[in-house]
């Protein structure tokens, strides 16, 4: 089997980059061997533009048999704990349309896309989980993906109103899109760091966040492996 771990920073997955170190065979920079598993490391890039392109150009000449990616991420609910990982089910482009006086158009609200075309499912891109032979026991989460990070009200707000989401992040969408048009098996593992309110990074939770993220990274990985 050949597994695809992508995130958008080393920092994200560092400590599941020393588990390998550690317990696998490495065969080339970011390549490793663990069990019957031979897993690649793609350090994508922050945003959807990175994730885009570096996924593109991978995929091109790659086809993993499942792909994850793994990161952390802002939650809209507050009885969500910092540190919780949750699977991302449906992402929604937030950030993609056009202003119209007050108001937030997205591409399908103005008709330059239509309506479940390939690879939407109405207006957002949804992981059935197919194809796979494990899926962690985890949450289930709707994501919203933004070049922009939320930290005003008013923005905050139009997500929750337009798209009544659990999460955001920068990548999550970019990462749906590639491995649906592929049709690449995929997992989106994303840990709570911070709440999206007004931006106050004294109450992140960065370092327990990706603690959390690689013990299930290493978990999902080990299992998919046979180990």
């Amino acid at each position: 089997m050949k597994i695809l771990v992508t995130a958008a920073t080393t920092l994200e997955i560092q400590p599941f980059l020393h588990f390998l170190d550690q317990h696998s065979q490495t065969v080339s920079a970011y390549q490793y061997r663990l069990a019957n598993c031979d897993i690649e490391i793609l350090i994508a890039g922050i945003g959807m533009m990175h994730t885009a392109f570096s996924l593109g150009r991978y995929l091109a000449a790659n086809k993993p048999d499942i792909a994850i990616q793994a990161g952390i991420g802002g939650s809209f609910r507050h009885d969500w704990e910092l540190g919780m990982v949750v699977l991302v089910a449906k992402e929604y482009l937030a950030d993609v349309g056009a202003e119209d006086n007050d108001q937030f158009k997205d591409l399908f609200d103005i008709q330059l896309w239509q309506p479940s075309q390939p690879p939407f499912t109405g207006n957002s891109l949804v992981n059935t989980f197919a194809g796979l032979s494990y899926l962690p026991a985890l949450p289930t989460a709707t994501g919203v993906s933004v070049n922009l990070v939320s930290g005003s009200q008013p923005t905050i707000s139009r997500l929750e109103n337009k798209y009544a989401p659990d999460i955001e992040s920068m990548e999550g969408a970019a990462f749906h899109y590639a491995c649906l048009l592929e049709n690449i098996p995929f997992i989106q593992l994303r840990s709570l760091s911070n709440y999206v309110e007004i931006r106050d990074k004294s109450k992140w939770k960065i370092p327990l966040a990706v603690k959390a993220l690689n013990d299930e990274l290493v978990k999902t990985v080990e299992t998919l492996s046979g180990l």
